[in-house]
């Protein structure tokens, strides 16, 4: 089982997309890579014992997909340099993969935690069919060892008092925004004094067809609807389609757990702003392993190659590489380069 799981991880770092390419590097790796990762010399025929695409496809739709994100999690948090001194941010977003589904045509979804600074994935969940992402968190940060002083950034839906409870009791700090889910405790942001508050940061940013100027106010509160709120903040996006013209003007709400002495505005824009870190793996996900357009379906092995695709980014990121799919070019081109990037030259 090992050596099918190595050899079908090196293979998602030399880019192979799906089952049918991962057989196919399995079927075309030099002598010493095999050697190197296990594969072993059949006792009468001197050749090694490749497993062919089949048996790759049998052991990731059986594996045990829990405890597969729960290694590759910890494999990459054991390799992450720390940063010291410096708030650390962990964004928890789901994402479907669209071109998968199971019995009744149900999307697969996987919920994931992504720390801010590295793009590493420390914990991936399934979502199940009788469940959904809020009942998920919990479980999902469970398998993150080590919380305290870590600062978990979600989108609205998980704006949830269980869930900033649990984050305290972890030692940790959280960022949620107030949408119409918490009715209540965006009311009681909206009504504080923020036009008697000066305006405290301000960045503009070009890109993806559009500027934008953010504007950032925080308060310090003590009697919010919400487990350990000490700081609330009214961020104010002003965007122009610079194709169109058009100008909108949207005001986010949000409370952290962070005093204004653990973070200042800037950090707390910051923090807010890198949450969408984890859209960028999406899209890395989506567009260079095509993993929206694969229609693998059976058993397990839909999320065991999304796994193995956070395996293969997190590698070549710790490696430094910036640009993910020249960095699968290159390997691609080498066969040594994947065991390399995994730790097994």
């Amino acid at each position: 089982m090992v050596v099918v799981l190595a050899l079908a991880a090196c293979a998602v770092l030399a880019r192979a997309t799906s089952l049918l390419a991962v057989g196919e590097w399995i079927a075309d790796a030099p002598p010493h890579v095999l050697e190197r990762v296990g594969v072993r010399l059949d006792p009468l025929l001197p050749k090694r014992l490749l497993p062919a695409e089949t048996t790759v496809r049998r052991l990731l739709a059986r594996i045990d997909g829990d405890a597969l994100d729960l290694a590759v999690g910890r494999w990459l948090a054991d390799r992450r340099n720390p940063t010291e001194g410096q708030l650390r941010g962990l964004a928890v977003d789901g994402k479907s993969l669209r071109g998968a589904a199971r019995a009744k045509g149900r999307k697969i979804h996987l919920l994931a935690a992504l720390d801010h600074t590295t793009g590493l994935v420390l914990a991936q969940l399934d979502v199940q069919e009788k469940t959904n992402e809020i009942t998920c968190f919990q479980p999902l940060l469970a398998g993150v060892a080590d919380l305290a002083g870590v600062v978990i950034t979600s989108d609205a839906m998980h704006t949830q008092r269980e869930h900033a409870s649990y984050l305290l009791g972890r030692e940790a700090h959280y960022i949620v925004i107030a949408k119409g889910n918490q009715k209540k405790l965006r009311k009681q942001l909206k009504t504080l004094p923020w036009m008697e508050i000066p305006l405290q940061g301000r960045t503009k940013n070009v890109g993806h067809g559009r500027s934008e100027i953010r504007r950032i106010k925080v308060a310090t509160v003590n009697n919010l609807l919400f487990p350990g709120a000490r700081q609330a903040v009214q961020l104010k996006r002003r965007r122009t389609d610079r194709k169109t013209g058009k100008t909108t003007v949207k005001t986010v709400y949000a409370v952290t757990s962070l005093t204004a002495e653990q973070a200042g505005p800037t950090q707390l824009a910051n923090l807010i702003r890198d949450h969408w870190q984890v859209e960028a793996l999406h899209h890395v996900r989506d567009t260079t392993f095509a993993e929206d357009a694969s229609q693998l379906r059976t058993g397990n092995a839909p999320r065991a190659m999304a796994t193995w695709r956070n395996l293969a980014i997190g590698a070549l990121k710790l490696s430094g590489v910036t640009n993910i799919a020249a960095g699968l070019r290159r390997s691609a081109r080498d066969p040594r380069r994947p065991l390399v990037l995994l730790g097994l030259a």
